[in-house]
């Protein structure tokens, strides 16, 4: 028998695991060779033997059945698909080796596996086409280190483990030390994401992984984090929950005493609701406290509500809610209801005292594309006058200092139709609190309920609307307003109260100007107009002498009453310009000044016929008006006939630009305004004259520096009463002018940034820190301090975690440092003082890449005292910030410690310490 070599080539189709290719290739194969060996077949001598077993018999029935389910089986219709779905794609950087023996691919060297929406990629990948199974690994460089890590992506979820075996048709896979992280919010990775780590990892399915010691940590180092939480077994759902065993909280890998038998972590991607963790302490007044406990309830897709309380064993508690709601293009706003029910000592005590103070918050603004003819906007923040500053809470510190409280609500709608007309629904209000003001002052809360105002466009009737206007005639156009309020001014005991209205004032005031404009000579603006005012009220005061009890009565009189009065006015003006050139070779090449002198006249008769008389107890004739101390007021008493007079000024320099590719100078503001006014009454019998107003501003140092003052100058010269006296100062021996008043107010900010080397990149806008403290009526920085929450834990940048680099020589210490300087010096009656003088400053410190301090105080010059006072110290732990804040002295003196977790996510693991406020 001739001995035969055959080469066999097979194909493996990676789609499909079937065997039935290979036995017709098998069979193909076999008949091949039975037809090439044909006419050479030698018979073999074998001896034929009776099998010893015997065959069952079938009864024809069950033949009959067997048949009958092989062709059922058999069926086209119930044929198994094929389990592989899709097209597998591979590649791989070294080799790709197909093993027929193994029936597997070897892929080596930045290997990878594409199909349908899972990716593999590996050092080494091992495909198994017939249980369609892939094993991934790690490989070792050339100094032994593991690189290319095995990085799994199944839809949006990724999984980086050491190794993998996965199956394709089952979908399951186990992973040996999988890392994957989960994100907290849309859009929110880094910090802020929950890293799940585990040494084994069962995947179930989709959706569903088992997890074996594992560890829960949001830390940006997963090989060796700062801080994780230990668990022994645990169900990991993708971008839902972690429920598991017992865990454990270990910090650079030392095991703590903090321990659950179980946990239940949440990692749902958006909002959702869940409980507000509260911190707790022990004040002496107030006994031991839960702050800050609460829920959140997301409330669609475009709202949230925030429940929180307070809660101290002496009795006292706190209730706020806070609402944010906001439509993209639409509107956006917050509602805040804040309500504090204080208990000071004990019932029958001395000392013993009950407060409930409150603080309505509510902002709304609308985009103007959204409805460009009407627009609602609000402001509101009112409420007790002493909330700010007897609240326990940290956060409401630096807005102890606030001066005012004011609201805004209003609504406007115009109508485009010519002539457009202008409307608008105001409410306002207006409170003081400063912790200075007076009893009285304080008490006074001043509102409009409402304020009406409407207005119509300016028309010109003798003129074409779309034309040029030039000349007297052309250029004449008269307007139309209405202003309609009910004011009001209450106190803390009546507002929000019947009482609140006892001593409304209603009123309305028409007005129609006419004026005209035309040019002299080219070069002087001349603008001559009158002006019609028609004035409404319900109520109307009457007036006369009581000889039997010697006083004057007043009575008030209901009802509708009007009255009309009117002026006229002119006013000229130019504009000059000088230019000082000092040479192009120079620094400051040139400098220019320009002024804007003008000079108006007004002229109103005397209203004589809305005045009545009276005869008082000494003989004397009185005159009065029945509208004084209505809304708007009487008319005047008396003509009015007046010139006056004002110079603005503006000064300008060309510089020479440090960049030597620019050829042209640039401009820098050296005086942004320089403003002087005057009148003169021709009408008065003495004082004709009116003090010199100066006022003016300027920004140097490259707007670094902001300068503004403002004074008075009186001409006439003053007795020892105080009172002016129609003398020249001048001719009573004193100066041209003297000074009676005078204001300066000076800012600066300065930090590390303006000596170094500048940025060319734009800087992403950062949140503002101080939105709190401005929304509730205090300064927009942080002169007054911070306001500080535990619950608002800022959570830190990206760029800060990575490692940083500080050379010994060489060092940068980043620094800032802001400064505010106010003075008010008043001299009406020669009493030369200071009605107010201070100096404000606070500034931070970077004394190491992760170690800041900062602090902001002030003195006051005039009561000769340091203002509230706030040190600040903060230390950057990567996943940890501590904190440490302490007001060593006055009224609101205190202190409180913090470290916790950045993430939001575990925001919760944290420990404080904190002292309440001492109250003198």
């Amino acid at each position: 028998m001739d001995s035969q070599t055959f080469t066999k080539i097979g194909y493996i189709a990676l789609q499909s695991n079937k065997q039935y290719l290979l036995f017709l290739f098998v069979v193909f194969a076999g008949a091949f060779y039975a037809f090439g060996q044909e006419g050479k077949i030698t018979p073999l001598n074998i001896k034929v033997e009776k099998d010893s077993i015997t065959a069952p018999l079938f009864p024809s029935r069950s033949i009959r059945d067997s048949i009958s389910a092989d062709s059922i089986a058999a069926d086209s219709i119930n044929k198994k698909p094929p389990l592989l779905l899709d097209k597998i794609t591979y590649k791989a950087k070294d080799y790709v080796k197909l093993s027929q023996k193994e029936n597997k691919i070897y892929l080596y060297n930045e290997a990878e596996i594409y199909y349908q929406d899972t990716e593999l990629k590996a050092g080494i990948i091992i495909m198994d086409y017939i249980k369609n199974e892939v094993y991934a690994g790690r490989m070792k460089d050339s100094l032994g280190n593991y690189t290319q890590l095995p990085y799994f992506k199944q839809g949006s979820n990724i999984v980086i483990p050491d190794s993998i075996r996965f199956n394709f048709d089952t979908q399951k896979a186990l992973i040996w030390n999988s890392r994957t992280e989960q994100q907290a919010a849309a859009g929110q990775l880094g910090s802020d994401a929950m890293k799940v780590y585990a040494e084994i990892t069962k995947k179930e399915n989709d959706s569903v992984y088992f997890l074996s010691e594992g560890k829960l940590t949001t830390s940006t180092d997963t090989i060796n984090p700062d801080y994780y939480i230990r668990v022994r077994k645990a169900k990991f759902v993708p971008k839902k929950k972690v429920i598991a065993g017992f865990s454990n909280l270990y910090i650079a890998d030392v095991p703590t005493p903090i321990a659950m038998p179980f946990a239940y972590f949440p990692l749902s991607v958006g909002r959702s609701a869940g409980i507000l963790m509260p911190s707790f302490g022990n004040d002496p007044n107030t006994g031991y406290f839960l702050q800050d406990m609460g829920y959140y309830v997301p409330l669609g897709d475009y709202a949230d509500v925030t429940l929180s309380g307070d809660f101290y064993t002496n009795g006292s508690y706190a209730f706020r809610t806070a609402s944010i709601y906001t439509k993209r293009y639409k509107y956006r706003g917050n509602v805040n209801l804040r309500y504090e029910n204080q208990v000071r000592s004990q019932k029958g005590f001395s000392d013993y005292s009950l407060s409930r103070n409150y603080n309505i918050q509510f902002s709304h603004s609308q985009d103007p594309k959204s409805s460009p003819n009407s627009r609602f906007s609000a402001s509101v923040n009112l409420g007790s006058s002493e909330y700010y500053r007897n609240s326990l809470q940290q956060r409401n510190l630096p807005n102890t200092q606030n001066n005012t409280l004011s609201s805004s609500i209003s609504y406007s709608k115009t109508f485009p139709e010519y002539p457009s007309v202008n409307m608008s629904l105001t409410a306002t209000h207006s409170q003081l609190t400063s912790p200075t003001a007076t009893a009285s002052e304080t008490d006074n809360i001043n509102m409009t309920l409402p304020t009406f105002q409407a207005s119509m466009e300016r028309i010109y009737p003798f003129a074409k609307r779309d034309g040029i206007k030039k000349g007297i005639i052309d250029n004449i156009n008269f307007q139309y307003d209405v202003n309609a309020q009910n004011r009001l001014t209450t106190n803390d005991d009546d507002f929000l109260t019947s009482r609140m209205f006892d001593n409304a004032k209603v009123g309305a005031r028409h007005r129609i100007p006419l004026t005209t404009n035309f040019k002299v000579a080219k070069f002087f603006s001349v603008s001559v107009g009158g002006n019609y005012e028609d004035v409404w009220t319900l109520e109307t005061y009457n007036q006369s002498y009581d000889a039997e009890t010697k006083s004057i009565v007043r009575d008030t009189i209901s009802g509708f009453d009007r009255y009309n009065k009117y002026n006229f006015s002119a006013s000229v003006g130019t504009t000059l310009y000088g230019t000082f050139d000092l040479g192009e070779d120079k620094k400051i090449q040139a400098i220019r000044h320009t002024m804007r002198p003008s000079i108006s006249y007004g002229y109103a008769p005397s209203f004589d016929q809305f005045y009545d008389e009276y005869i008082n107890g000494n003989g004397d004739v009185i005159q009065f008006s029945r509208f004084q101390g209505t809304l708007n007021g009487a008319p005047s008493l008396g003509k009015s006939n007046s010139l006056g007079f004002s110079l603005a000024n503006t000064l300008e320099a060309k510089v020479r630009d440090k960049d030597s590719t620019k050829i042209e100078p640039k401009k820098v503001s050296l005086l942004s305004n320089f403003n002087i006014s005057t009148g003169y009454n021709f009408e008065s019998d003495s004082l004709r004259l009116n003090p010199l107003t100066v006022n003016g501003g300027t920004n140097i140092l490259e707007n670094k520096m902001s300068i503004n003052f403002s004074a008075g100058l009186d001409p006439y010269a003053i007795d020892n009463n105080g009172t002016r006296i129609d003398t020249w100062n001048i001719d009573n021996g004193g100066s041209l002018f003297r000074l009676t008043r005078a204001n300066a107010n000076i800012s600066y900010s300065i930090s590390s940034e303006m000596f170094g080397k500048k940025d060319d990149d734009e800087k992403e806008e950062e949140e503002d820190p101080f939105d709190y403290v401005a929304q509730s009526g205090g300064r927009d920085d942080d002169l007054f301090g911070r306001a500080d929450n535990f619950n608002d834990n800022p959570v830190r940048k990206d760029d800060k975690n990575s490692d940083v680099e500080n050379p010994i020589y060489g060092t940068k210490i980043p620094w800032n440092l802001r400064l505010a300087y106010s003075a008010s010096y008043a001299n009406s009656a020669r009493q030369n003082e200071f009605s107010s003088h201070s100096l404000m400053f606070s500034g931070d410190i970077e004394l190491a890449p992760r170690w800041s301090v900062g602090g902001s105080s002030g003195y006051d010059f005039k009561n000769q005292g340091f203002t509230l006072t706030q040190l600040r110290f903060q230390r950057d732990l990567k996943s940890f910030t501590m904190r440490f804040n302490w007001t060593p002295f006055g009224q609101y003196k205190r202190w409180y410690f913090f470290i916790g977790i950045d993430s939001s996510i575990l925001k919760d693991l944290k420990w404080e310490n904190r002292s309440q406020p001492i109250r003198n």
